[in-house]
């Protein structure tokens, strides 16, 4: 799997510095912010990001993973939000436009509840397998307790025994065979050499946990009333952590929603289904934002 080739920036925030990915594009559109999911770094939107041709896409890792180190507020909603509203301005004050965000899964949840407390800022929106369901409700809460215990008890572990705890490769391995629908055997290898290889790249067990419990206590639906800008949403009809259902019936009450629906993917777009959906973001930024 190749993609445009990235290079490394840092974004640096008046007491936060981020590190962050800028895939190369048309310097003259506004530029994408893309936020990742739970666990992920931006490698898991290398695909969608280095698929997107039309202008720069920037990828930072959030606060706790990859290379950012955790924020000194904690992992809170509110925390993960004042973060992304300074990023977004640090991105733009460098690529000399606001840029567009982007979210997936977890990061759904983030840029939505962005733009929920700073409507006047925001023009428009893009969710990716957005978070449309309670992960605390329904017939997913008892996985979500279990998963809940996981992270709560790596936390209170001794240091070694918590980390090997919340790196096993067996438990990242049955993760990632959970979430994988394709039946492409090459692709099923990359899926799982790239959660082997970054699920883990978390800073610290205190802040994942906290991040844990943020990302199932609140969902997009949350501030569905808020989100009256042209709203691009991506999902897959095979979606065991954000159910179709749920997620056609946030969608049809948006105001100026563009809705893409992907037949035999779940909760992996931005690996299973990257140029399809990179095409329709580009689509969408382009009619809907370039031509205003």
């Amino acid at each position: 799997m190749r993609t445009r080739e990235s290079q490394r920036i840092d974004l640096r925030l008046e007491s936060h510095r981020t590190a962050a990915w800028l895939y190369p594009g048309d310097r003259s559109q506004r530029p994408l912010l893309m936020v990742h999911g739970f666990r992920g770094d931006h490698h898991g939107m290398d695909l969608i990001a280095g698929s997107i041709t039309d202008r720069e896409v920037v990828v930072p890792d959030l606060p706790g993973f990859g290379l950012t180190a955790p924020l000194e507020s904690g992992s809170s909603l509110p925390a993960f939000v004042d973060y992304l509203l300074a990023l977004r301005a640090e991105v733009g004050r460098q690529r000399g436009a606001t840029p567009i965000l982007v979210g997936h899964s977890f990061g759904s949840i983030l840029v939505s509840h962005l733009v929920a407390t700073h409507r006047d800022l925001v023009d428009e929106l893009v969710l990716i397998n957005p978070i449309t369901s309670p992960a605390l409700e329904g017939p997913a809460r008892f996985l979500t307790a279990v998963t809940r215990a996981y992270y709560a008890l790596g936390a209170r572990l001794p240091e070694r025994a918590g980390r090997a705890l919340l790196s096993n490769l067996l438990i990242v391995r049955a993760m990632s065979v959970a979430m994988a629908t394709t039946r492409d055997p090459g692709l099923r290898r990359y899926i799982h050499d790239q959660h082997g290889r970054h699920f883990s790249s978390f800073a610290d067990r205190q802040s994942l946990s906290e991040a844990f419990a943020t990302s199932v206590a609140h969902t997009v639906t949350e501030v569905a009333d808020h989100l009256t800008m042209p709203t691009l949403v991506i999902a897959g009809d095979k979606d065991a952590i954000a159910p179709i259902g749920p997620t056609r019936a946030f969608v049809a009450e948006l105001s100026d929603a563009e809705f893409v629906e992907l037949g035999g993917v779940g909760h992996l777009v931005h690996y299973e289904r990257s140029v399809e959906a990179a095409s329709a973001i580009m689509e969408f930024c382009h009619q809907r934002i370039d031509e205003r």
